[in-house]
């Protein structure tokens, strides 16, 4: 029995509501139907993730060393006697198996706490410290074809990853891969084309049932599939590569880094690759002019009412939208240049100060942020970015509108200073902070 029929199985009995001499009666296998892939009763999605074949084994080992100490001699009991002494046994296994996986959990956070001591606060702050019910809401969210459909329909980023795995197979081929937010499984199939000797993905989102599918229809046997969140599975030994499309808005919306740097610190092998490895954020300044009087001065007068109050909500909410690369007056500056292998989920709380050299004299009507991943490998090196003067993509830019449009001359120089830090009321929202030429702005990233 393979990892998909265990799965059609499961989903079977559930659905049917069968006990187990209904299924041990069973003459053929009644679970083939392909509907029998989807989960049917939430409570029960733990036997969903359980390694039958790892279990198998392990019975298997220890019958032998039973069967070795016995010296074979012969025993005669009834069928229903072993039956139950089976069944003992099987139970004790795994209250057994269960303490060990706790123990050693227990041990290696002990150890961890003593090496790298946190501060209680630190610990809150994190997606990795919520529990699954706090992020139910963000993973139910991705369970939804749409959003996928359209990442996959985003050449930039998935041709970037295609080409960082498979120009660089020398550095998948033979080894364990992690994927990490896997998704529909695109980038597992790529590495597992690109050569692994297997591929791990995961996700906690109901979406992966859709990846298992996929990669059964195209052939892919070496992916194991993990349901749940990094934090929360338990990986039996280290992997050689992580490579995740973890990325949000402004970089750091949603954040999922969190989960990248807790497989790093806890999976990633000595000498591991992590893909992408560097990311940075980018401001620059525009001046479309068009665009602020839609979404800033339209207030001041809707149908002969003055609605100007309405301003400072709409100017606090950052706006997730393309900028057209024409309107843009500065040269751009890197605020935050952030090495993956290396950063801590500190990383969301920074402070830069800004310079902005004015290309063209005009209007200054926003600052714009945007970021660009790398992929530094030696033999093809891969990179893109997601800002105004690149091919569009699913990421758009973050458009942090000014409250009137500011004159600029070319030549000149605009500074100012940028902040950056979690919402402490939503660990995946940012609360950015600008100021600029005696202006205090503040802005909601929800």
């Amino acid at each position: 029995m393979d990892q998909y029929s265990y799965i059609k199985m499961i989903n079977f009995i559930l659905a049917e509501k069968l006990r187990p001499e209904d299924v041990g009666s069973s003459v053929e296998c009644p679970w083939s139907d392909e509907k029998y892939l989807r989960p049917v009763d939430e409570k029960m999605q733990n036997w969903l993730t359980f390694d039958f074949e790892d279990y198998a084994e392990e019975i298997s080992r220890k019958k032998q060393k039973d069967s070795s100490a016995m010296n074979n001699e012969n025993v005669t009991i009834s069928h229903s006697e072993l039956t139950r002494l089976q069944n003992a046994l099987k139970e004790a296994l795994k209250r057994n198996e269960e303490l060990e996986f706790h123990n050693k959990r227990a041990q290696k956070a002990i150890e961890n706490l003593l090496k790298n001591p946190l501060d209680e606060e630190d610990e809150k702050g994190t997606v990795s410290a919520k529990t699954p019910r706090d992020d139910e809401s963000y993973f139910t969210s991705y369970s939804h074809y749409a959003i996928h459909q359209e990442m996959l329909c985003d050449e930039v980023r998935t041709l970037s990853y295609r080409d960082a795995i498979e120009k660089n197979s020398s550095a998948i081929r033979d080894k364990v891969v992690l994927d990490l937010g896997c998704g529909t499984g695109i980038l597992s199939l790529f590495a597992s084309r690109a050569g692994a000797k297997q591929v791990i993905s995961v996700d906690q989102s109901e979406i992966i049932f859709q990846a298992m599918d996929i990669a059964r229809r195209n052939g892919f046997k070496d992916i194991k599939f993990l349901k749940g969140r990094i934090e929360e599975v338990a990986l039996k030994e280290k992997v050689d590569v992580i490579v995740s499309e973890w990325m949000g808005y402004f970089l750091l919306f949603e954040g999922m880094l969190d989960s990248v740097i807790y497989a790093r610190d806890h999976y990633l092998a000595q000498g591991g690759v992590l893909l992408p490895n560097r990311c940075t954020i980018s401001l620059v300044g525009s001046g479309d002019v068009e665009r602020h009087r839609e979404r800033i001065s339209f207030w001041e007068e809707v149908y002969g009412f003055d609605m100007s109050s309405m301003k400072d909500d709409v100017l606090r909410e950052a706006s997730v939208e393309v900028c057209p690369p024409e309107s843009i007056l500065t040269e751009p500056n890197t605020i935050a240049d952030f090495n993956l292998m290396t950063v801590d989920t500190n990383c969301y709380s920074f402070s830069y100060n800004f310079n902005l050299r004015i290309l063209r004299s005009g209007s200054l009507t926003s600052l714009v942020g945007y970021f660009d991943t790398f992929f530094d490998l030696p033999t093809c090196p891969v990179k893109f970015s997601t800002g105004p003067q690149a091919t569009p993509t699913h990421w758009k830019q973050v458009i942090f509108f000014l409250p009137t449009p500011l004159p600029v001359t070319s030549g000149d120089t605009i500074s100012g200073t940028f902040k950056c830090q979690r919402n402490p009321q939503c660990t995946r929202s940012l609360l950015i902070n600008i100021h600029l030429q005696d202006q205090e702005l503040q802005y909601d990233f929800m």
